[in-house]
């Protein structure tokens, strides 16, 4: 089929199903889907069930992903996905690996490390007597919750049976909207019900619920700190979700349930705690309540079903009001046609991950690859209505609206500045612009009057360290982005790199402090020098030198303590820097000597270790510094090395580490194509031997209509393959690296590649 040609139900069906029963395909291909043929649409090549692991008993491993498999679209506001688990530190609320499902919720954070947040409105179809507690995980019976079998994925879609009740549930999304459908069984008491105050490492500290028409009902779910969620409340937000929600068979028979929370217990980390399971159990049920506020309600409705009979739930959420959520399911979703909605998110998700298209490679490399491209376009997140309204970012929440760019949300930055944010520079600038106006007009909003590290849901979390927003403003900048008010942007970089810093002469006691907060006064001296502000630009370029005071010349290495990494690792951070760093360590022959020794000491790249440990971000530029110390073959050699064994197919195998937000998929995504940045705010890519025979990217239209940047490769193979000769639009190429101006001027770069280095190749300027 070609590129938005319109998708017939039957080839929707076929090419778009993941079946991970173990009974009915085996252990061995569990959360895998078939091979796709070589000619396979991009979307078809998606398993959203890779990296869906928050803790695996079968492998000992406590993260291989937190990825979540449900229903999204784009960069959307929703993304609809089963829930299997609520407490700690469980990043998305879904583990793989769990036996039963708790119901479907609107809302899920992609590939976090911190305590989990979201999961809001969770609807659950369920027969037979009514529960109000949704139970243990993987404890049938205890509550509403179900086993799981035949589980189904893939971009835009999921389902899955509840075998405990014998129903069928998919769902499928919009970007700020979600439907539901049910396949039940014979049953005189059939339900669907929405248990409000549920959300991921917490609760909701107050619900609203109303009946509106005979077959809608909308409400809100107030979250604070004081209800757990992210980092355990210590660095959420307040925020409401606001709701509407539609049933397809009118509410003849309803009611509200209410469980009496004590005054003033904590709700955090108590979600499996038994007294609290057995309140929520025991809550008291109102049949026939048409409009209800509390601390712990949920809502149902109830209807006999004949075998096989479908029973649909739309339902529209807005983070500014239930007028706002009613407007997004009007221009989401019309009608009830489930299909309809399904294939429109399939065609969104086909325009986007054709971005990059790639031939060559196995199969399976080609599923992570697309997988990856999928990924890293769940955020930054949709954040306003349908007409731009968003919460503002101040203590009250006062809405606010934009016509100027789409409100974004959920900027990872200590994670997503080294490979997402690059990645989306050449792939999504209107995504970039869009979340740097973001971050910029939350500064002001605040009143804090500086950039946030890691931005949550129009909020200040604090998460990590760094100034992570400066680098990703400056790299967009030096590439040419002027899609967002450049004189705020810089007077902001700046205020914010005065305020928080290593201290005025560059450096802490702290080794990763150090390094983070050098490449931040990097980039607003880059971004001051190139708006002419000669003076500022000298003044942090000196402070950015800071990193040399913690050299030990004793040791000849550096000291210091250090933040998720340790001083084996961190030391080699001065991306801004490299000449000065391999003049500082004693020239390029021990500098290589060195890097090449950690490499190979490396026991595996896949798993935390003190080395190169790819599971984590500190480490992701090091195969680069390979071809600027003038041995481009090792950064071929050691790119290809993690490529084929840190990403695959599988919720096993598929991510070594958390996902964080689109950053370990990003590299994926760069690394696979043959092309990173060193040093993001550099506009200089490294390149080196891709995956594939051939990777083709879109140039978007800010740079230039009907463009398009070419790498094709002679020789390719699995294995080590490095490169012989290259051209680039037909004329010899000997350096290493191209800017980002010739790519996304578009043209053709070929490698001729070989089983054996070629040691003289890329030592050209």
């Amino acid at each position: 089929m070609k590129p938005n040609q319109p998708v017939s139900l039957r080839a929707l069906l076929c090419c778009a199903v993941v079946l991970t029963s173990n009974s009915a395909r085996g252990e061995e291909s569990a959360g895998r889907i078939p091979a796709p043929p070589p000619d396979a649409r991009e979307v078809d090549c998606v398993n959203p069930f890779i990296g869906a692991i928050t803790e695996s008993r079968k492998i000992g491993s406590a993260s291989r992903g937190k990825t979540f498999p449900g229903a999204a679209t784009p960069y959307g506001l929703v993304q609809l996905s089963p829930d299997t688990i609520s407490e700690g530190d469980n990043g998305p609320g879904y583990n793989f690996e769990h036996e039963t499902i708790m119901g479907f919720s609107f809302t899920h954070m992609s590939g976090i490390g911190w305590y989990g947040d979201l999961g809001n409105l969770l609807v659950t179809p369920t027969t037979g007597p009514l529960k109000t507690s949704y139970g243990e995980t993987n404890r049938p019976g205890s509550g509403y919750l179900s086993r799981k079998a035949d589980e189904t994925a893939a971009a835009g879609y999921y389902a899955v049976t509840l075998t405990d009740y014998g129903i069928r549930a998919e769902l499928t999304a919009a970007p700020r909207s979600g439907m539901l459908r049910f396949t039940f069984p014979e049953n005189p008491q059939s339900r669907i019900q929405i248990d409000l105050a549920r959300r991921i490492g917490g609760t909701a500290v107050a619900q609203s619920v109303r009946v509106v028409s005979a077959n809608a009902v909308e409400g809100w779910m107030r979250c604070t700190r004081d209800g757990g969620g992210w980092g355990n409340g210590d660095g959420q937000p307040n925020y409401t979700v606001y709701f509407h929600a539609e049933f397809s068979k009118p509410m003849a028979d309803f009611g509200v349930w209410e469980a009496a929370i004590p005054e003033g217990k904590p709700r955090k980390h108590q979600q499996h705690d038994p007294a609290f399971l057995e309140t929520m159990a025991k809550a008291a049920v109102m049949p026939g309540c048409r409009e209800r506020e509390g601390k712990h309600i949920g809502f149902y409705t109830e209807f006999p079903t004949t075998a096989g009979e479908r029973v649909l739930m739309k339902a529209g959420i807005s983070f500014v009001s239930i007028n706002g959520a009613r407007e997004n399911l009007r221009h989401d979703i019309s009608g009830w046609d489930f299909d309809k909605v399904r294939a429109a998110a399939r065609d969104l998700w086909q325009r986007e991950l054709s971005r990059i298209t790639v031939s060559g490679g196995t199969p399976q490399q080609r599923v992570a690859f697309h997988t990856a491209m999928y990924h890293a376009m769940i955020d930054p997140r949709c954040f306003a209505d349908a007409d731009g309204s968003y919460p503002g970012g101040d203590e009250a929440r006062r809405p606010r609206r934009s016509d100027r760019y789409t409100r974004r949300t959920i900027f990872s930055g200590w994670d997503v500045y080294r490979s997402h944010y690059p990645l989306m520079t050449l792939i999504a600038p209107g995504v970039v612009g869009d979340s740097i106006s973001s971050l910029c007009d939350l500064a002001e909003e605040s009143g804090k009057g500086y950039l946030e590290r890691w931005e949550f849901l129009n909020a200040y979390s604090g998460c990590m360290n760094g100034n992570p927003a400066v680098i990703a403003i400056n790299d967009a900048y030096q590439k040419g982005l002027r899609n967002f008010d450049v004189e705020k942007a810089y007077r902001l970089s700046k205020r914010t790199c005065e305020k928080i810093n290593a201290g005025e002469k560059g450096f802490s006691g702290n080794l990763s402090d150090t390094g983070e907060y050098n490449l931040a006064d990097w980039s607003i001296s880059r971004f001051a020098g190139s708006l002419g502000k000669t003076e500022d630009a000298g003044r942090f370029l000196e402070r950015s030198r800071g990193w040399r005071q913690l050299y030990d010349p004793a040791t000849g290495w550096f000291k210091g303590g250090c933040v998720e990494s340790n001083p084996n690792q961190q030391g080699w951070f001065v991306p801004h820097d490299i000449p000065g760093l391999i003049g500082q360590v004693g020239g390029q022959e021990k500098f290589l000597t060195r890097l090449t020794d950690f490499f190979a000491r490396t026991p595996d790249v896949t798993k935390w270790n003190e080395l190169y440990n790819h599971a984590n971000e500190p480490v992701h530029f090091m195969p680069f510094l390979f071809n600027r110390a003038g041995a481009p073959w090792l950064t071929q050699k050691w790119v290809r090395f993690i490529s084929e064994r840190a990403y695959g197919d599988d919720p096993y195998n598929g991510l070594c580490g958390d996902e964080d937000v689109g950053q370990m998929s990003a590299w994926f995504i760069l690394a696979a194509s043959g092309l990173h940045q060193a040093c993001p705010g550099d506009p200089r890519y490294e390149i080196f031997t891709p995956l594939f025979d051939r990777v083709e990217i879109r140039i978007d239209p800010i740079y230039g209509k009907d463009r398009t940047f070419v790498i094709t490769t002679r020789g390719n193979g699995p294995g080590e393959r490095y490169i012989r000769s290259a051209t680039l639009n037909g004329k010899p190429l000997n350096r290493c690296w191209l800017s980002h101006r010739e790519i996304v001027a578009g043209g053709t770069l070929e490698f001729d590649l070989a089983a054996e280095p070629n040691k003289s190749w890329g030592l050209g300027d």
